[in-house]
């Protein structure tokens, strides 16, 4: 059975449609898994990460964007990352979703301060956000690829969260450059390097003298993020967390931007 491509954009729908007439390709290995071969993969990722850098919202396109360079050398390289320790082994084994239902937000809004749970809750309700808008990973042909890199994507807000970042364009390039020197994965780099060049000349000083010494310096001597269940770290109190982890927080970005605002 084919998957639907009814939810893509028209130019990658158009070229998916011809996986099944392409006899390397694969058939499906998971709920939700479109087969594509090398070209395909070359040909999303140059499509995505075009729309996406001129139109950043699109969270479907830099979700393709990942999928299509995530080479299966890099996905394995992080799920030994992942099978090196105890808790990633666990991870990987039980395979938990990061949803608003199975972490159930409103609850964690009843915790106290300065907890993993109350932060992340605090986080998601000012930038108006939800764990549920993560897209399902499907242009990853391992199994257990695709479950890493989605694992990768839900664990995003809880970086966003404990570092303070809010969701705004620089604070998203601050955060893939943390991501990327933590997990090498290529999306997370290529978003880093090449979305400043939308900014204006006081946001990418910013990020160059301040957020990307931070993102280099904190994501490279970091304990591996993938490897934390965060689910069963909600109610421990986040500045142990970051310290247990090697993270310092970085500058308030929002309070940075207001103090430029002030002084126009």
């Amino acid at each position: 059975m084919r998957p639907s491509h009814s939810a893509l954009p028209r130019w990658a729908a158009h070229v998916l449609t011809r996986a099944y007439s392409v006899p390397a390709v694969q058939m499906p290995t998971y709920p939700g898994h479109v087969p594509t071969n090398i070209f395909q993969k070359m040909f999303l990722a140059a499509g995505s990460g075009i729309y996406s850098f001129f139109d950043p919202k699109r969270g479907d396109l830099i979700a393709t964007l990942g999928e299509a360079t995530a080479a299966p050398c890099l996905m394995e390289r992080l799920r030994r990352v992942m099978l090196s320790d105890a808790t990633g082994r666990r991870i990987l084994r039980e395979r938990p979703r990061i949803t608003s239902t199975s972490l159930n937000i409103e609850y964690l809004k009843n915790y106290p301060e300065n907890t993993i749970g109350r932060v992340y809750a605090d986080w998601l309700e000012r930038e108006g956000v939800s764990p549920d808008t993560r897209a399902p990973v499907r242009y990853i042909d391992d199994d257990e690829h695709a479950y890493v890199m989605q694992r990768y994507r839900e664990c995003h807000d809880f970086y966003h969260a404990i570092t303070g970042l809010p969701i705004i364009i620089e604070g998203e390039i601050a955060l893939k450059m943390f991501e990327f020197a933590n997990t090498l994965i290529p999306m997370a780099g290529i978003g880093a390097v090449l979305a400043p060049w939308r900014l204006k000349p006081k946001q990418r000083e910013r990020l160059r003298t301040i957020y990307f010494p931070w993102a280099i310096k904190n994501g490279a001597t970091a304990k591996p993020l993938i490897n934390v269940y965060w689910e069963e770290i909600l109610d421990r109190d986040v500045q142990e967390v970051r310290d247990e982890l090697g993270i310092e927080k970085p500058p308030d970005l929002r309070t940075l931007r207001k103090q430029k605002i002030s002084r126009l």
